[in-house]
């Protein structure tokens, strides 16, 4: 089983005018709710590539109830912890340009988090624990690695979306894949990254600190993937960019499920590339028959220095 973890869940309430003014009542011309998370990101990719997967995370108060509700809407598995606190609301305001006010999200007890952490203990070396997206305030620093070593003396793997500090700490434990963008690269090296050869050297100090696959997107560049004996890369797929939104989360979605299934890092590289590429060029999340389309697309080469 593929477990996805979002800890701050949201309802992302999407308002859409032709103009904002500031002071003044503005009238919406559209709106719309939508389930929001990271990982309820990676959820819906894997399930539109046909890979069983269960959300785990916190919901709490009616909003959490919409967003358990919409999940069940969309065919989706989930093992939410319930808490007393209420799950997050999000604005998006599309006008003359888009604006976002994001809450900081619920209070989280010791006994609920008690509560959650208990799952872990069932998992089995066939399982594989994906975490992405943000803490609450009320959660430790440690949160994640703290459920990470549990995984690991399961015997099972896990994928972790993050940065910085927070990324490094967890590499000890070996990550089945991490997935840093170019800047944030550089970022965590405090380098400039000004050729291929540079993204490759970094990436290959990601492997040396315990990471298993390191998966580097670099835009409208493509990506690369760094393993301990090869660096394979692709030319991104031709299309128009609508929305980035969710493009991370898919390229997770991708490599982690094909990789489950295959073992085979090459061709979970490709799906990854994929479903990106198809979430970047869609109105919302990718579907599937628009990863197919873009499939034929992924060239992958492998990079020599």
């Amino acid at each position: 089983m593929i477990y996805t973890v979002t800890v701050n869940p949201a309802i992302d309430y999407i308002v859409q005018l032709k103009e904002l003014t500031l002071g003044e009542v503005n009238r919406m011309d559209y709106d719309n709710k939508l389930p929001g998370g990271k990982g309820i990101n990676v959820s819906r990719i894997l399930k539109e590539l046909g890979h069983e997967n269960t959300a785990l995370g916190f919901l709490g108060g009616f909003t959490g109830e919409f967003v358990d509700d919409a999940l069940q809407q969309l065919g989706l598995q989930t093992k939410f912890t319930r808490i007393n606190d209420q799950t997050r609301i999000n604005v998006k305001i599309k006008a003359q340009t888009e604006t976002e006010i994001n809450g900081q999200g619920p209070k989280i007890t010791a006994a609920e988090v008690a509560e959650f952490s208990q799952q872990f203990e069932q998992l089995t070396p066939a399982d594989t624990v994906i975490f992405a997206g943000s803490l609450v305030p009320s959660l430790s620093n440690d949160f994640y690695l703290d459920l990470i070593k549990i995984i690991r003396a399961h015997g099972a793997q896990f994928v972790i979306d993050t940065t910085g500090e927070s990324l490094l700490k967890t590499l000890p434990e070996q990550p089945l894949v991490v997935k840093p963008n170019n800047h944030e690269l550089a970022e965590l090296f405090g380098v400039e990254l000004n050729s291929i050869a540079d993204i490759v050297k970094y990436a290959r100090k990601l492997l040396e600190l315990g990471a298993q696959h390191v998966l580097v997107s670099m835009a409208a560049d493509g990506g690369l993937m760094v393993t301990k004996d090869h660096v394979y890369r692709s030319k991104a797929p031709k299309g128009t960019v609508i929305n980035s939104v969710g493009a991370g989360d898919s390229m997770i979605a991708g490599f982690t499920g094909t990789f489950a299934d295959t073992n085979d890092p090459q061709e979970a590289f490709k799906y990854g590339l994929a479903c990106g590429s198809a979430t970047t060029f869609s109105e919302d999340l990718a579907t599937r028959t628009k990863i197919d389309e873009l499939l034929p697309q992924i060239e992958i080469t492998e990079w020599k220095e």
